[in-house]
């Protein structure tokens, strides 16, 4: 009776990661980009907002290039959030030659606000333009063409424009498992907005309307979490007609990795915790996900030694060639062709990111941003 139980579950997790790769991740290898150059016509005023605490060096790097974008109208607006370091002087000799910057300093907390979510609010508040643009101080967009491309979508019914955040490319095994898991969260938030389901964005590259964020209630059905001013917004506010992806290359936002395993197990566990606060219908998807994936190695695990090794390797084989034909589509996409040689080594790998990270999902909490 095991082993039948065990057959059944390792074919069934098979064919749901079949589907998910084959009829929900391969049609976003498709989804058209338009690669026209910028320029001054259909352009609209941007608020670019930036929350910053103890950003001094990558506010020094990486601020010149948000504020010379190739942009007709935009403000950018950075709220220092407490900052202890000399993020306040760079921002004020950054102010001297650029009348376009704005900065609000935050000198503390309200009791209960806890993480980003009110220095953000507070930079939405004094945002002068209907269109805001959302990423970090330690982001840094592919091209000075970064800011025309993401808002140029933003018109009509569509109000809120999904855009795609990686990971810098460095020696190393865990750089690239960061930039796979990178990579497929993305797969998974954007193919299922181009379904019809959309459910997360991530908040270094991201854009929505002001008045959308008013109609919502901004952060307060989660202001008491530290977490979730990207995906649990984009929950509340996000439906089939009036979101949208934006994947052209030039609006990548690229990120400097972690470099240990403690900081990236840190990073994780505090992006983790809103998983439970997702809608039950989200959580069952990805929970299929998740599971079909760890279930498909575990049964293979058990029926290799107890069943038939032939049997095994044939579904093993289907599914892992399904995954790389996919991923190599998608990640000649979203400009990382070179992980694609190491895609059956971080396909296993997951098992243990899903064993280390399935409490936080469950239970965890935090009231740390930074």
């Amino acid at each position: 009776m095991w082993l039948n139980l065990f057959i059944l579950a390792f074919v069934g997790a098979t064919l749901v990661q079949l589907y998910f790769w084959w009829r929900v991740f391969r049609p976003l290898a498709h989804y058209p980009v338009e690669e026209e150059r910028a320029s001054a016509a259909d352009q609209v005023p941007v608020s670019v907002i930036i929350c910053a605490r103890n950003e001094a060096k990558n506010l020094q790097k990486n601020l010149p290039r948000i504020l010379n974008q190739n942009y007709r109208s935009f403000e950018v607006i950075v709220v220092n959030d407490q900052s202890n370091d000399d993020t306040t002087d760079i921002l004020l000799e950054s102010l001297i030659n650029n009348p376009i910057l704005c900065i609000i300093h935050l000198r503390e907390k309200p009791a209960g606000r806890f993480g980003k979510k009110f220095a953000l609010a507070r930079g939405i508040a004094a945002a002068r333009y209907d269109h805001l643009l959302l990423t970090d101080a330690d982001c840094c967009p592919a091209s000075e063409d970064w800011l025309y491309h993401m808002q140029r979508k933003i018109r009509g019914p569509l109000k809120i424009g999904l855009g795609y955040g990686p990971y810098r490319k460095y020696p190393g095994w865990l750089n690239a498992f960061i930039r796979y898991e990178t990579f497929y969260t993305a797969i998974q938030y954007l193919s299922f907005a181009l379904a019809g389901r959309p459910y997360m964005g991530v908040g270094r590259n991201l854009i929505y309307r002001k008045g959308l964020f008013d109609e919502v209630g901004g952060f307060q059905e989660h202001i008491d979490l530290a977490s979730g001013d990207d995906d649990l917004f984009v929950q509340a506010a996000a439906d089939a007609h009036n979101t949208t992806l934006i994947l052209n290359s030039s609006t990548f936002c690229y990120s400097e990795p972690k470099r240990t395993w403690r900081t990236y197990v840190r990073q994780k566990t505090r992006h983790l915790t809103t998983g439970k606060h997702y809608t039950t219908s989200h959580k069952m998807l990805l929970g299929a996900l998740s599971l079909s994936h760890f279930v498909h190695f575990l049964g293979g695990f058990v029926l290799i030694v107890k069943f038939s090794t032939i049997f095994v390797i044939s579904l093993y084989v289907v599914r892992i060639t399904s995954v790389m034909w996919t991923s190599r589509l998608l990640l000649k996409r979203l400009n990382d062709p070179s992980l694609w040689k190491w895609i059956p080594l971080l396909d296993l790998a997951f098992l243990f990111y899903y064993l280390l990270f399935a409490p936080v999902l469950m239970t965890g909490n935090t009231k740390r941003w930074k």
